[in-house]
């Protein structure tokens, strides 16, 4: 299947005809955002970058995959991304147990990693069955 003909992507909702129109995608931009945002005056420079970039790979692997030219690389693409999202919730019961950051912070940090690796575990197995 080629990238540039799409099919429904999001249970019949609407046609997806860039990865900006993918939920899974904004949502995981939100939370990226939030986590920069969270992290801004934190001074353990190592578990702040890391958690940054396992941030922001969640969306970049959709965007990339996506771009990709077959839906083989695109599927690949979204496990990675999902990969990540697991790292990042990993990080997040770190730096929540070691007053990185606020333990409330980090518990609703960490659900939102639950609902996106959700989202991506459901557009892969469309991708996987549909396409």
């Amino acid at each position: 299947m080629e990238a540039g003909s799409r099919k429904q992507e999001t249970g019949g909702k609407r046609k997806i005809e860039k990865f900006e129109d993918l939920e899974v995608w904004k949502k995981s931009i939100r939370l990226s955002i939030r986590i920069y945002k969270e992290l801004k005056n934190c001074k353990d420079y190592g578990l702040r970058d890391q958690i940054q970039r396992s941030a922001v790979s969640i969306p970049s692997n959709i965007a990339e995959g996506y771009e990709r030219n077959t839906n083989k690389e695109y599927i690949q693409f979204l496990h990675i991304a999902k990969g990540s999202c697991g790292e990042l919730r990993t990080q997040l019961y770190i730096a929540g147990k070691s007053d990185v950051i606020n333990i409330e912070i980090s518990e609703e940090l960490i659900s939102i990693t639950k609902e996106i690796s959700a989202m991506l575990f459901s557009l892969i197995k469309t991708r996987q069955e549909k396409f």
